[in-house]
C-alpha cells in the first residue's frame, strides 16, 4: 500500500513562518504549494486552460467548464478569481509529489510569482526543510 505523505503549511500559526531570504526555496518541500491559490483568467490563460478569446466570455462559464474539468474548485464571483483544486493531500495540482517542484513553474500563476512578497504575512514563508534522505 502506497503511504500518501501530507505536507501542509500552517496557515493559522503565522508566527511559525520564518522571513524569507534567497535561497530558501531550493530544499524546501513546498509546504506553501499546499495552501489554496487564487488566480485570475490572465492566469488561466498563460496555464493553457483558457484562451484567448475567453476574455469576451462570462467568467461564469469559464468557471463551470473549469470546475467540471476538476482544475478549480470555487470561483468567487465578487471577486472574480479563481481557486485552483487541490489533490486530498492539499497539494496544489502542478506540484510533483515526488520532487515537490512546480511542473508549470515558467506558466504558474501570478500569487505563486509574488509570494513571499504577498500572502498571509508578507515577507515570510512556512518554510519546512525536505527530510534527509
Amino acid at each position: 500500500m502506497k503511504r500518501i505523505t501530507t505536507y501542509a503549511a500552517d496557515v493559522e500559526r503565522l508566527e511559525t513562518w520564518v522571513k524569507y531570504r534567497q535561497g530558501l526555496c531550493s530544499d524546501c518541500i513546498g509546504s506553501c504549494c499546499t495552501m489554496p491559490v487564487e488566480v485570475q483568467l490572465s492566469d488561466l490563460i498563460r496555464l493553457g486552460l483558457a484562451d484567448e478569446f475567453e476574455r469576451e466570455e462570462p467568467l461564469k462559464n469559464i468557471a463551470k467548464r473549469l470546475q467540471k474539468e476538476k482544475v478549480i474548485n470555487h470561483f468567487n464571483h465578487k471577486t472574480e478569481r479563481f481557486t485552483l483544486s487541490r489533490r486530498s493531500n492539499n497539494d496544489c495540482i502542478y506540484l510533483h509529489a515526488q520532487t515537490r517542484r512546480c511542473t508549470v513553474y515558467a506558466q504558474r500563476p501570478d500569487t505563486c510569482r509574488e509570494h513571499p512578497h504577498i500572502g498571509p504575512r508578507p515577507g515570510y514563508c512556512a518554510y519546512a526543510a525536505k527530510p534527509a534522505a
